[in-house]
């Protein structure tokens, strides 16, 4: 068989309510609307005997061990669930900050899944994805099928695709890597604690961009507030998105550090881009469409 190609997108949180943490096993029960960007990582895969893992890209170098890599993690348990599973060699190129709240890893962990699937005729369906997903990492369930959808739980439970209208955006990542745990540490919730917080709204499925933007202007982050006390340059980036003509909503996704705007316009978006990367050289920054 061929080389097999796919994309690993970001995966901005538009929305990240954290309603408490778990007795049984001390996870944080999340409500979270996800949305998509159009590009990321990309993923190949050249069947062959031996399970093998190579990286390139501009970000390739903080990627980590790859024998620890959520590639390699995803197709491993995938085989433990389909013995005989064939495999292959995969490259990854990096193009997405590592350690940046978008689920870069875990979206390459979803590729894999998928690619391994097209390899081994799998249906998209098959239980076994979705348990090598979970088994995986608490991001990679909703990778699966890259569309707007809630996640809910600690990121076990998706629910249906929403089909939103695409909304344009600015991503900002400042160059700090943010670990998860020391954010989830400064939420500061013991086990067993709720999160006495306002409900998430409804999002209806096929909102176009202004009723979603009305919907997404009472939610917010949970994580914010931690994340600034663990990384204060976040504020920085969040407050030069704020001043840019035609930003309506500023917010942090997952963990951070990454921050997003949302604007009214893709032009809007791209000439925010274009000032901020000027602005912030060492800046990650870039427009996208979200969806």
């Amino acid at each position: 068989m061929s080389l097999l190609v796919t994309r690993a997108p970001a995966k901005i949180n538009l929305t990240l309510h954290v309603l408490g943490r778990r007795a049984g096993d001390g996870y944080h029960e999340l409500e979270s609307l996800v949305v998509f960007t159009g590009s990321g990582d990309t993923l190949t895969l050249e069947p062959g005997p031996t399970l093998g893992l190579t990286v390139s890209g501009p970000t390739a170098g903080p990627a980590g061990p790859l024998d620890d890599n959520l590639v390699i993690r995803a197709a491993r348990h995938l085989a433990r669930l389909r013995p005989g599973l064939a495999q292959g060699a995969f490259h990854l190129v990096k193009r997405l900050p590592v350690a940046a709240g978008i689920g870069g890893g875990s979206s390459d962990a979803a590729a894999a899944l998928r690619l391994l699937a097209r390899l081994n005729a799998i249906a998209p369906e098959d239980p076994a994805l979705l348990a090598a997903a979970r088994a995986t990492g608490a991001d990679v369930p909703v990778c699966l099928d890259p569309r707007a959808r809630m996640m809910l739980g600690a990121g076990e439970s998706i629910g249906p695709t929403l089909g939103l209208a695409p909304l344009a955006a600015v991503l900002i990542n400042p160059g700090v890597p943010v670990e998860t745990a020391p954010v989830f540490r400064a939420l500061g919730l013991a086990i067993g604690q709720r999160h006495t917080v306002a409900p998430h709204p409804i999002v209806a499925a096929a909102s176009d961009a202004e009723a979603l933007m009305r919907v997404l202007l009472p939610t917010r982050n949970d994580l914010e507030a931690p994340a600034l006390q663990v990384a204060p340059i976040i504020a920085d980036a969040l407050a030069a998105l704020r001043h840019e003509p035609g930003c309506r909503i500023a917010r942090m996704s997952g963990s951070g550090a990454t921050v997003f705007g949302l604007f009214g316009t893709r032009s809007q978006a791209a000439r925010a881009a274009r000032h901020l990367g000027a602005a912030h050289p060492g800046w990650w920054v870039r427009s996208a469409l979200l969806r």
